[in-house]
């Protein structure tokens, strides 16, 4: 992985500064706090350090859990529902940080109270912690081999409740496809820190029940995402 960032700035309290024309930026710090970027710093430290992405993400939780139980740092404006969301139900994904070489991203995921994701997949090691409200997390294990680009057989490997300030690691592809529904009687909030510039690259959206699957980009209610990025 390539440095993501000038650690040597002077941090804002919040959003990151303005990019050209005054626009919001794209990439880096869209909130910059020094909460993000001390877990940044030990993502950039231990993915130089540790090749191996189980032992870099097991080193990484002290640090992601630190966030977690932080206060105050994320935005009101960044722990909303987004009615335009990609994700659909009101979902909001709020870019935080984003390398622009695609290499890591934080951001936060918002659900509205009852709401749920689609059934989904990642495509990058990283952690996801609940950091507001309670969530319920169904996980699925794919059985075949991917060969048929529109179909995918899944079975329900486990189901968990998630409460705030407890997390989980993605190592693809184990764990990788699952689906979250807020149980809380307020929006949940999760914090995902992954290997790739999630919301920006084609995944895929599963439908369990008709064994069906297509690729889907979700996009971020703040940043926009580059035009070219290819399909996988």
């Amino acid at each position: 992985m390539q440095p993501m960032c000038d650690f040597a700035s002077t941090p804002h309290d919040h959003r990151g500064s303005p990019g050209a024309g005054g626009q919001p930026p794209r990439f880096g710090f869209l909130v910059d706090t020094p909460e993000i970027r001390a877990l940044v710093a030990e993502t950039v430290r231990l993915t130089a350090a540790m090749p191996d992405a189980a032992a870099r993400v097991e080193a990484l939780k002290p640090a992601f859990a630190k966030l977690l139980a932080a206060d105050r740092w994320l935005p009101e404006e960044y722990a909303s529902p987004d009615t335009t969301s990609g994700m659909g139900g009101g979902i909001g994904q709020y870019a935080l940080y984003r390398a622009e070489d695609g290499s890591l991203c934080l951001f936060s995921l918002v659900i509205p109270a009852g709401a749920e994701t689609p059934v989904h997949d990642h495509l990058a090691w990283g952690l996801i912690g609940v950091y507001r409200g309670r969530q319920d997390e169904t996980v699925y294990r794919r059985l075949d081999n991917g060969a048929d680009e529109g179909h995918a057989r899944l079975e329900v490997a486990r189901r968990q409740t998630m409460e705030t300030g407890e997390f989980y690691a993605l190592l693809p592809p184990r764990d990788d496809i699952h689906f979250v529904k807020t149980v809380s009687d307020v929006p949940s909030i999760s914090i995902h820190l992954l290997a790739n510039d999630t919301a920006c690259v084609w995944r895929h959206r599963f439908d369990p029940a008709a064994g069906t699957v297509r690729a889907f980009r979700s996009g971020y209610s703040n940043a926009a995402c580059p035009e070219d990025t290819p399909r996988t």
